[in-house]
């Protein structure tokens, strides 16, 4: 079923819109998210994709103009990273708040200053609480399967949130690889027409985004938790009816040989791979080592990563991005969140590396693994938070 193709990671994700049945696309060109948007705009021109391509002057008008559209009942797409991300900032949360199941990919860049085009993960997390899903790719394949399920995600009644898809920049948006793409018949069954319960209609008058002082606020922050737990059920769901149309098999995290390992690395993104062939040659010398790559970031799947590193000795956490001030990354303050209440935890420390597109290598790697051996053998963790790969 499908084909076989080489693509880029930006032009796998435009090709997942293109089957998506997509209604309408607003977007604002950035490094390196500009070729999903540029695709997308060929496609609608040539005829292949029905849909209303809106350029705007901005990335905030670009998310502006997705919420306008949800809100009639389109299905919609934008894409941005970094500075992007940070212009658009009010609207995610209005997005949120509005309920609309928009997608848009995040093809992850470091934050200016100083300018940096390529690869960090502060988009990602600068989102962490404006109430989006949040799908992480560790590869192209996982880009374009990602982007499919968003819709789906996004879309069910018991959700209704706004869903972001990422990518490292570069690393998977300018990367060559294999994939299996469907058939667009087959997308198209799995995702038919959008069908809006609630939508703009004056035959049926709604109000959205109303005035809700002390009186009503508190109100919709609660429901949009409620989403945000549904949400963690939904991602489960729509992953089992995409392996039956796919083969391929998603959960909320990948694990590879965790269970019996004393030191686990957990990571987000393409560094996962990385992380798994270092990992594989460790065994060979008889050290039981293990990968936790996290898929959904937000709902984040705490019992999911507690039942999987509640055996471990030691909990090494990637953060490609800084959290100046606070205890460790992003990240790693969500494993330790999810350990806390072990009876037994296991020792964690956090590595911040691969910070403005720098490479993860796999002797970096391999020493990030060989200090939770050490504390082991210390029996405690000597320094928390370790910049590794930093000159």
């Amino acid at each position: 079923m499908g084909k076989v193709v080489g693509l880029m990671g930006d032009e796998a994700v435009a090709q997942a819109v293109r089957q998506s049945n997509v209604d309408v696309i607003a977007a604002y060109p950035i490094t390196p998210q500009t070729i999903i948007v540029e695709r997308l705009s060929e496609y609608v021109a040539n005829g292949e994709l029905d849909a209303a391509f809106v350029p705007v002057e901005s990335e905030h008008s670009a998310l502006s103009c997705c919420v306008g559209a949800s809100l009639t009942g389109a299905r919609v797409f934008t894409a941005s990273a970094a500075n992007g991300i940070a212009l658009m900032f009010e609207i995610t949360f209005i997005a949120s708040s509005m309920r609309c199941p928009i997608v848009m990919a995040i093809v992850n860049r470091a934050f200016s200053a100083p300018i940096n085009i390529h690869c960090s993960h502060d988009d990602t997390v600068a989102l962490r609480d404006a109430s989006w899903v949040h799908l992480i790719s560790e590869s192209v394949q996982e880009a374009y399967d990602n982007t499919v399920q968003a819709f789906k995600i996004a879309e069910d009644p018991r959700v209704l949130l706004p869903t972001s898809i990422s990518l490292d920049g570069f690393i998977l948006s300018h990367c060559l690889e294999r994939i299996e793409m469907l058939d667009d018949e087959v997308v198209s069954e799995f995702l038919p027409p959008r069908k809006a319960e609630y939508k703009l209609d004056p035959e049926k008058p709604i109000t959205f985004g109303p005035l809700a002082l002390y009186d009503y606020y508190f109100e919709f922050k609660r429901q949009q938790e409620e989403a945000m737990r549904n949400a963690l059920t939904v991602v489960k769901e729509v992953a089992k009816k995409y392996e039956e149309i796919s083969g391929r098999k998603y959960g909320t995290i990948k694990k590879f040989m965790t269970d019996d390992a004393d030191v686990v690395l957990v990571c987000m993104g393409s560094a996962a791979g990385t992380a798994r062939v270092v990992a594989k040659s460790l065994r060979k010398e008889g050290k039981k080592v293990g990968v936790l790559s996290v898929r959904l970031f937000r709902p984040f799947p705490t019992e999911d990563v507690r039942e999987t590193l509640e055996n471990a000795k030691a909990v090494a956490v990637i953060d490609r991005s800084s959290a100046p001030g606070c205890v460790g990354g992003p990240l790693f303050e969500d494993i330790c969140t999810a350990l806390y209440d072990l009876p037994e935890r296991p020792l964690t420390y956090n590595i911040i590396a691969g910070l403005g597109g720098r490479d993860i290598t796999p002797d970096q790697i391999k020493q990030m693994y060989n200090i939770g051996f050490k504390y082991i053998e210390k029996g405690k963790v000597e320094d928390k938070v370790l910049w590794i790969g930093v000159r």
